[in-house]
């Protein structure tokens, strides 16, 4: 397992999809910076507009953190529509080459092949969020300068600056569960389909479904508290004022057990069906 691991780690590192992906993460950042440079402002005059009469503000509220929590709404559609595309590649392409056929034509378990995919797959992501962490924080500071973070989340909070980087910091750490979440579904979705152009239209719609899902009431609790689309907001509650510390472990114990529940089908599913399409 070890061996075919560090091939596939080998393999990730060598595929311009990789490259492609990690690209995408910082033109992101860079979107983001440029325009919060030129809009940011605005957006934040008309936010406090109702209230800037009835308090007096000390210091820039656009800064750094401010930056840093916009850049975690990308965690909602756009890093995890990258990884999906990013990782489902590392498995069409093999089908497409007919890479998969010829290691399964050699002695090569078939569950411990597609098993160190999915915990490559795991690693790339976690190195993905981290890049996409250290990226926003260096950046952010270097243009922004650093500052309190005002946020509206049920009404306005506003966090002194160390505070604010605690939060921040979480945030980040809880949304590793989310995108590995996607990730994971994104390469049993590739097990699934194998051609690349329906596996990136399908991993769209699983993630718009998902997305829209995340506010529908089911009309029943089960479903409400533990069905998978509504685990993806558990970054976002370290910006209610009593973070609620229990929730966001529940949820992301919960969110990583469907991720080893999509592994484990995938999985099944590539050891039972025939190689060739």
């Amino acid at each position: 397992m070890k061996e075919l691991l560090a091939v596939e780690l080998f393999k990730i590192r060598k595929q311009r999809m990789t490259f492609y992906g990690l690209a995408a993460v910082l033109v992101l950042v860079a979107f983001i910076m440029v325009s919060a440079f030129f809009q940011g402002r605005g957006f934040l005059d008309i936010m406090l507009k109702n209230i800037q009469d009835s308090f007096e503000f000390q210091g820039d509220l656009l800064n750094a953190n401010l930056i840093i929590y916009l850049v975690l709404n990308s965690l909602w559609f756009h890093i995890p529509l990258i990884l999906m595309v990013v990782v489902s590649g590392f498995l069409t392409t093999e089908y497409k080459d007919g890479t998969v056929e010829a290691v399964l034509l050699h002695p090569v378990s078939r569950w411990k092949f597609i098993t160190s995919k999915y915990l490559a797959t795991a690693i790339f992501t976690i190195l993905l969020v981290g890049i996409l962490m250290m990226a926003t924080f260096i950046s952010a500071y270097i243009f922004f300068g650093g500052g309190d973070l005002v946020v509206f989340l049920d009404g306005l909070s506003f966090y002194e600056s160390g505070e604010a980087l605690r939060r921040l910091f979480g945030a980040f750490l809880s949304g590793i569960f989310i995108a590995l979440f996607y990730a994971v579904a994104g390469l049993t979705l590739a097990v699934l389909f194998r051609e690349s152009t329906i596996t990136w239209i399908v991993s769209a719609f699983f993630l718009i479904v998902t997305t829209m899902l995340l506010k529908y009431d089911f009309g029943w609790s089960v479903l409400n508290s533990y069905f998978f689309p509504k685990l993806i907001d558990s970054w976002q509650y370290f910006f209610y004022y009593d973070i609620p510390f229990n929730t966001i472990w529940i949820k992301n114990a919960v969110l990583f057990g469907y991720t080893i529940l999509f592994a484990l089908t995938g999985i099944w599913i590539f050891n039972k069906r025939d190689i060739k399409p």
